[in-house]
């Protein structure tokens, strides 16, 4: 599977946003941290932790018996770039020569006493 598939698949899960978020708010957590916050079993939180660590969304170190999850938002920021920044630039160029076209038009009524 290619890599944008795998993080088109993890973001596809409310429960995997959920826990990237989580992450993104604070990061370095434990799974019992992250756990304490979904109503499901540990087990399914593994499960989905799984899936985004597997597009490289989160990253684990172990400290002692510990094993710490983190965010790495590489992979979310390349597929902004590849998918959704090259569609709003287009967007957004229209909006700001809209805007220059209605100031434009604006300040020509006012030259002219309307």
């Amino acid at each position: 599977m290619a890599d944008d598939d795998r993080v088109f698949k993890a973001l596809a899960d409310p429960t995997r946003r959920f826990l990237l978020d989580l992450l993104f708010a604070r990061d370095g957590r434990t799974l019992t941290e992250l756990e304490s916050q979904l109503e499901m079993t540990r087990y399914g939180v593994m499960k989905h932790l799984r899936v985004l660590e597997e597009a490289n969304l989160v990253v684990t170190r172990r400290q002692g018996r510990e094993k710490f999850h983190f965010l790495n938002p590489v992979p979310i920021r390349e597929i902004h770039d590849r998918w959704i920044d090259k569609y709003t630039e287009r967007h957004v160029a229209a909006l700001i020569d809209l805007k220059n076209e209605l100031e434009s038009d604006h300040d020509e009524h006012a030259d002219h006493g309307d």
